[in-house]
């Protein structure tokens, strides 16, 4: 018998969220076994967390591995437009191989891993013929499933029925694996082909039991309207908790008349929203001069309205994003301020939409720092020297965390 308690302890730490005296946290077989506030019995490893900030992990909600570290190949996206990075990208994947795109996404995964990430979900392009960045991902997720978990997404990025052999992909994507249906209305041919493709993602979601997750209205758009169809679907089937409207960024362009009709059918499909406020200020209102837009969505009406909205990266360094780490308080920093979330409860928001709200969006079971749950979390280098303002400080000091802790191993990368 061994003559420790624990394989790991953390001694003096402070639960996020909680305005309590410092705490120590034991874990043995990669569970939380015990929260108190001094434990007694030692751990294998003891770590010395003196005050510092104990949070969930951060979980990255929207992101293209398949496309990351791609930036500037075979040529740089100098418009800065989301249909140009669309060409180049289109360029770029004629020649990528198995292990090209291995390669960068364990890479990528490695670098969000540093940052306290240890939930992904990555889109793969399934409209290549040979399918190779949907093979790549799925292997690579199960490579990594030791220290970091994976959902892969079958992502039509040029649209279901934009060309005869797509449909046939992604049904044949879905069958080797992909965890989420994904599609890309807006990108259809015609706004008929654009409902149609919703309406089929959702068939195969339901007829293989996989989440959905769409690119939804990612343009300036004000006539592009396709979230109300993946509401209506979702009403429809009752899928709501499983399904997943990614950008929506039209969404800032409608009308307030039209945008509060549409948000009551949101609360009454129930389903999860992500925005991605780098790239969504990046990519959006390019073609405007002045007033220009600021191409995201309305994150703090929604947020106020009770839906569930967390936040991505999206790109890494690819055609759409020559910029980014993989550090999600990067994404939430950016949030606070183009989402004018400045107030401190909402800036507490933007936090849980990099950590919570993305473990719900990714429908996780096995997440939170809690007794009987698998001990991933992170300590980070913040103390709550403004009296209960953790998250504040986590996201206006945007650090590396002290540790990362992944199944109950400290992570070394």
């Amino acid at each position: 018998m061994s003559q420790f308690a624990y394989d790991l302890v953390l001694r003096g730490g402070k639960l996020l969220g909680e305005n309590q005296d410092a705490i120590d946290i034991g874990i043995r077989d990669k569970k939380i076994i015990a929260i108190a506030s001094q434990l007694e019995g030692a751990g294998n490893i003891e770590l010395a967390v003196s005050g510092k900030l104990i949070s969930p992990p951060f979980v990255e909600s929207h992101v293209h591995l398949d496309s990351a570290l791609t930036a500037g190949e075979p040529r740089w996206n100098e418009s800065g437009t989301l249909f140009e990075g669309i060409q180049i990208w289109g360029e770029r994947k004629q020649g990528i191989t198995l292990a090209d795109v291995k390669q960068r996404a364990i890479e990528t995964l490695k670098q969000q891993a540093s940052y306290g990430v240890l939930f992904v979900r990555t889109h793969a392009d399934v409209s290549e013929p040979n399918l190779i960045a949907l093979q790549a991902l799925l292997e690579v997720r199960e490579k990594v499933k030791d220290w970091i978990t994976v959902q892969v997404v079958a992502f039509p990025q040029d649209g279901i029925y934009s060309q005869p052999e797509n449909e046939a992909l992604l049904v044949k994507a879905v069958e080797m694996g992909a965890d989420v249906v994904g599609g890309i209305p807006h990108y259809e041919l015609t706004r008929e082909d654009g409902v149609r493709s919703v309406q089929r993602i959702f068939e195969l979601a339901q007829q293989y039991d996989r989440l959905i997750d769409i690119h939804c209205d990612e343009i300036d758009d004000d006539q592009s309207r396709f979230l109300e169809v993946v509401a209506a679907c979702a009403i429809r089937t009752g899928m709501g908790s499983k399904v997943t409207a990614s950008h929506t960024t039209a969404f800032a362009s409608y009308n307030n008349a039209y945008a509060l009709k549409l948000i009551g059918f949101l609360q009454r499909a129930k389903i999860n929203l992500i925005a991605n406020p780098l790239i969504n200020i990046t990519l959006q209102g390019r073609t405007d001069s002045y007033p220009k837009r600021r191409g995201v969505t309305r994150v703090k009406e929604l947020w106020q309205a009770g839906l569930n909205v967390s936040f991505g990266h999206d790109c890494i360094q690819d055609p759409w994003y020559s910029l980014g780490t993989g550090n999600m308080l990067d994404v939430a920093h950016m949030g606070v301020h183009v989402c004018q979330m400045t107030g401190t409860s909402e800036i507490d928001a933007c936090y849980d939409m990099v950590t919570r709200n993305g473990a719900k969006t990714l429908n996780l079971v096995d997440y939170g720092v809690e007794v009987g749950k698998t001990a991933s979390l992170v300590v980070l280098d913040v103390r709550d020297t403004y009296g209960g303002k953790q998250r504040y400080n986590a996201i206006r000091l945007r650090s590396r965390p002290l540790y990362v802790i992944s199944q109950g191993v400290r992570l070394e990368i």
